[in-house]
C-alpha cells in the first residue's frame, strides 16, 4: 500500500532514479542528511514548508500519480499538484452541472450530505454520553434541527440550519474534551488549541478527499452543499462534511484525552494558536493510523479502511449523478 509522507522542514526534491530525495534545511538553511523515498511507495505529500523542485520533478510525480498538498505557514491549505485528470469523462461533467444547475437535483444531494455529517456527529456525542458525559442537551437538539433538513427549499435554508447543528455539537466537544476548552469556534486565526486542531485536521481531510476524488471521474470544482467558487475544490469540501466527525474529531478527542498532545505542542505568537512542528507530526500520526484502521463494511461484506470509505463515498455520489443509485451519505453504524 502506499504512503502519506509530511515534509515540515524547508528544502530540495529531486529525482534520483526511481527513488524520490529530499534534503531537508535547518532553520539557517543549512543542508542536512538527505532522505530517500522509494517512488513506488509513496501516494501522497504534504508540504509545509519551502520546497523547491525543478519543473522536470514536478513531471516525474505526475507520471506516478503522486500527488503534491501545499500549506503556508499559518497552516492554511493553499493548493494541490495532481497528475493530469485522465479520468475525467465528458459525460460525467454533464451529468455533474445537470444535477447543480436543478434547484431540486442539487437540494437532494445537499440534504443527503447534510443528514450523514449530522447523524455522525450524532453518534460522536451519543458514545460519550453512554460514557459519562452529559450531552442530552446537544443531542436532542441536533436531532430537533436534523428533522427539519428535508423540508428545507433552498442552499441557504440548509446551510444555516447545518451552522446550528454544528453549534450545538461545539458545544458538545468543550464537553467531551477534558483539559482544553474549545470555547467558540475561531478559524482565521484559530485562538486556542481546540480551534487550532479543528482548523488543521479540516485541512487534511479536505485534501484526502481531494485525492479520492481525483481518483474518480468527478471533477472536484462541481459541488453541490457548498457554492463553487468559495474555494477552487468545491465538491472535497462538501464530501469532507461526512467524514470530519467520524475521523477528524475522534483524532482531536483521543490526542487530547489521552495526552498525545499538550501545551508545549502549540506555538501561541502572532495573537493566534498552531500547531508546531512536533505537535503536527504526532497529529498526523494518529490521523494516519485512524486512516489505516478497518471496519466491517455492510455492503461489499469484507473489511475496508476509512480512507477507502472516502473513495467509495465519491463512487456512490458518481452512480447517483449516472442515475444507477440513488445517494446515501456514509452514516456510522456501530
Amino acid at each position: 500500500m502506499k504512503k502519506t509522507y509530511y515534509l515540515f522542514n524547508p528544502g530540495k526534491l529531486s529525482r534520483k532514479d526511481n527513488t524520490l530525495k529530499f534534503v531537508p534545511h535547518d532553520k539557517d538553511g543549512k543542508e542536512l542528511s538527505p532522505k530517500y523515498l522509494p517512488v513506488e511507495q509513496v501516494g501522497q505529500m504534504f508540504v509545509f514548508g519551502n520546497l523547491e523542485a525543478s519543473s522536470s520533478l514536478y513531471n516525474f510525480l505526475g507520471q506516478n500519480e503522486i500527488a503534491v498538498h501545499f500549506f503556508d505557514y499559518y497552516e492554511n491549505y493553499t493548493g494541490s499538484f495532481l497528475s493530469r485528470d485522465y479520468l475525467l469523462a465528458g459525460k460525467m461533467i454533464i451529468e455533474q452541472v445537470k444535477h447543480y444547475n436543478k434547484l431540486k437535483l442539487r437540494m437532494a444531494i445537499a440534504k443527503e450530505i447534510i443528514q450523514g455529517a449530522a447523524y455522525n456527529m450524532l453518534k460522536n456525542l451519543a458514545y460519550y454520553n453512554s460514557r459519562g458525559k452529559d450531552l442530552k442537551s446537544q443531542i436532542e437538539r441536533i436531532k430537533l434541527l436534523k428533522s427539519n433538513i428535508n423540508n428545507t427549499q433552498k442552499i441557504d435554508e440548509l446551510m444555516g440550519i447545518e451552522g446550528n447543528i454544528r453549534n450545538c455539537y461545539y458545544e458538545g466537544i468543550n464537553i467531551i474534551i477534558n483539559s482544553f476548552e474549545m470555547g467558540t469556534r475561531s478559524t482565521r486565526p484559530p485562538l486556542n488549541e481546540v480551534n487550532a486542531l479543528i482548523s488543521f485536521g479540516n485541512m487534511i481531510i479536505y485534501s484526502q478527499v481531494l485525492r479520492s476524488i481525483h481518483q474518480t471521474q468527478l471533477n472536484p470544482t462541481i459541488s453541490y452543499l457548498h457554492q463553487p467558487g468559495e474555494r477552487r475544490y468545491s465538491l472535497s469540501l462538501d464530501i469532507a462534511e461526512i467524514f470530519k466527525p467520524i475521523i477528524v474529531d475522534r483524532v482531536i478527542f483521543k490526542v487530547l484525552n489521552k495526552r498525545i498532545l499538550s501545551e508545549k505542542d502549540f506555538d501561541k505568537s502572532l495573537n493566534r494558536v498552531l500547531l508546531n512542528n512536533a505537535g503536527k507530526k504526532k497529529f498526523l500520526e494518529s490521523f494516519d493510523n485512524r486512516m489505516l484502521e478497518t471496519i466491517k463494511h455492510r455492503t461489499l461484506n469484507r473489511h475496508v479502511s476509512y480512507k477507502h470509505l472516502i473513495k467509495l463515498e465519491c463512487y456512490k455520489l458518481k452512480k447517483h449523478l449516472l442515475n444507477i443509485e440513488d445517494y446515501k451519505s456514509f452514516k456510522m453504524y456501530w
